[in-house]
């Protein structure tokens, strides 16, 4: 038969000493914690007092070294490196511009208006036929124009060029509606003597008509422009009045 193993048992004797152990040290420290409560307040002070650490307080960090102090050569060199007083302005000297020069042209002689009913400059002589300019008898009759500009030796925009004289420039369909009228209109004519605006100062019954005579006298009309009283030529107004007639029937 096979020796019994007597290990655990040995290890459970064990546990039982060691707990029997514990239980007698608990009740002698409570015995003593009971009656004598000074014998444990003196075992437990060493243990207490080797556990209290005294903490050092640190010393101040020493004070920064002072500053070098400047060799005296290096004050020389400073003073010798100052900035120089400063310099003396220059002042311009005045220069007088020269004095202009005017010249005066002498203004032409202005054109001879010719002979008809029209007493505006720049009106043609009295006509007949269709497309007449001044007042003529037919349906594209033309009409008479005045320049701008003022007097001291001034000389007004003269018509040199174009002309609206034919029916066929306006649109058939408005034929009754504008005859017997008259549209009255406004130029702006440049340096160059072309027309560069146009305004409608006085309308006449057919708007469409109105705003053709605009158009035409932009593109057709040439000036001679209006010139100052030093004869430099100069932007002017021109007025222009176109009519249409009805055809007399004999």
């Amino acid at each position: 038969m096979p020796a019994p193993d007597l290990k655990p048992r040995k290890r459970a004797r064990l546990i039982i000493a060691v707990a029997v152990l514990g239980l007698h040290v608990a009740a002698i420290v409570a015995l003593v914690a009971v009656f004598a409560p000074s014998l444990g307040d003196a075992a437990l002070r060493p243990v207490l007092q080797a556990v209290n650490v005294t903490l050092a307080t640190p010393s101040p960090p020493p004070p920064p070294p002072p500053a070098p102090r400047p060799s005296p050569s290096n004050a020389v060199a400073q003073a010798q490196g100052a900035a120089a007083p400063p310099a003396k302005k220059a002042r311009p000297r005045a220069v007088a511009a020269p004095a202009p020069r005017i010249v005066i042209a002498t203004p032409p002689a202005p054109p001879v208006a010719g002979e008809g009913a029209a007493n505006r400059a720049g009106a043609s002589a009295a006509g007949a036929g269709t497309g007449a300019v001044g007042i003529g008898q037919g349906t594209g009759a033309g009409g008479s124009g005045t320049g701008t500009g003022g007097g001291g030796g001034a000389v007004k925009a003269v018509k040199i060029a174009g002309d609206i004289v034919s029916a066929r420039d306006y649109p058939r369909r408005t034929r009754d509606l504008r005859l017997g009228s008259a549209v009255t209109i406004a130029l702006t004519v440049g340096a160059d003597g072309r027309p560069t605006a146009c305004r409608i100062v006085g309308p006449s019954r057919d708007p469409e008509a109105d705003r053709i005579t605009c158009d035409l006298a932009t593109s057709r009309f040439r000036f001679r422009p209006a010139r100052n009283a030093a004869g430099e030529p100069v932007i002017s107004i021109y007025g222009w009045q176109q009519r249409w007639f009805t055809p007399e029937r004999n």
